[in-house]
């Protein structure tokens, strides 16, 4: 069938909201899974776990828009999607629940077995969000069992075949990359050097891996040039990362920023136009056009995201802008709350109120 011009924007968007999603949620994955590693006490963990507190529950806004946009763009895909991989999904949620109560519980109570308890917690559950979430997409690419109806005959063991295990390891290292990336950017001292140094060798192996499922991508779709150009970009830039982390701290998170979405690019180009391959029969293939909605709710659509998207963005913009300080040990010794922590970076003027961005 063929793809309208809706159809393909849609699809489009759909994967600037997954990519906007993993550079966003990736640098939470990496620093939540990097928490014990890089701190060596209370105040340098506490210090690591604030430089995303005040972003991380609005960067999984992405992930909810991204479902919203497919469930309202592509029903169908929707649908095949949530039965077929229903408790492959549940566990994704279960590790989303985990790691936001861990960074809700983690200071609630002055233990150091309760830290302890909460600190491990947030590193699995991000380990197994950032892992999960690359066996999902590689599952997209490779398809499942599914029949004309379009319904998935596969149990969560069907998922787990190598070549989605391959695309959980790239995502998992690629994340822990980008959150020590993340972690130079808004620390100093001790815990900036550790994260620097520790980027510095987790970045090859992500490199290796990425590479690893390029080409086996590639082989799978029989080296199509639609699919060519993208790999040969992401190589590049992926190669560009053990470079990078070497010159600045900027540098190096862009160019981790740049891999995820390069990775994205070769995932959404090697499943267009389909929308979920089958396994059984090329025949039964779920295509973008079958899964599609109707025309006018995609025009509908098409507005609301004209004059939405643009609010959003300011507003994560500006939310990176108001939290874009380091943090130091001098900030959270004796400093409980991020609130705190502002009042130290825009102290008062002329002994009136405490001076904060508006």
């Amino acid at each position: 069938m063929h793809i309208t011009f809706l159809q393909g924007l849609w699809f489009l968007l759909i994967g600037v909201l997954w990519a906007g999603y993993f550079v966003l949620e990736g640098f939470d994955f990496g620093v939540g899974m990097l928490v014990r590693a890089l701190g060596r006490d209370e105040v340098e963990k506490r210090m690591i776990i604030h430089t995303i507190g005040p972003v991380w529950d609005g960067n999984e806004v992405w992930l909810l828009t991204a479902g919203g946009a497919t469930f309202a763009a592509f029903p169908g895909w929707y649908a095949t999607t949530f039965s077929g991989f229903y408790l492959a999904l549940f566990l994704v949620l279960a590790a989303l629940i985990i790691r936001g109560v861990s960074f809700e519980f983690w200071g609630k109570f002055d233990s150091p077995r309760w830290r302890t308890t909460w600190e491990w917690a947030m590193a699995i559950g991000s380990g197994a969000a950032a892992l999960l979430f690359g066996v999902a997409w590689a599952n997209f690419i490779y398809g499942v069992p599914m029949g004309p109806d379009h319904i998935v005959h596969a149990t969560l063991f069907d998922l787990l075949h190598p070549y989605a295990l391959l695309g959980g390891l790239v995502t998992l290292t690629m994340f822990a990359t980008h959150g020590a990336n993340f972690l130079t950017l808004r620390t100093t001292g001790d815990v900036r050097e550790r994260a620097h140094s520790l980027a510095q060798r987790v970045a090859p192996l992500a490199v290796l891996l990425a590479a690893a499922f390029v080409i086996w991508t590639l082989a799978n779709q029989s080296f199509q040039i639609g699919v060519l150009i993208p790999a040969i970009l992401a190589a590049l830039i992926v190669l560009a990362i053990p470079i990078t982390q070497r010159r600045s701290d900027a540098l190096a998170f862009s160019t981790s920023s740049l891999a995820i979405v390069a990775f994205v690019v070769v995932l959404c180009a090697a499943l267009y136009p389909n929308a979920l391959p089958s396994t059984t029969s090329h025949a039964y293939d779920l295509t973008l056009a079958a899964a599609s909605s109707s025309h006018y709710t995609q025009v509908v659509m098409t507005v609301v995201a004209i004059i939405f998207v643009p609010v959003v963005l300011a507003y994560t913009g500006w939310t990176y802008w108001v939290f874009r300080h380091r943090l130091g040990r001098s900030d959270f010794e004796g400093t409980p709350t991020p609130l705190a922590v502002l009042e130290k970076k825009f102290p008062a003027k002329d002994g009136g109120a405490t001076q904060r961005p508006a």
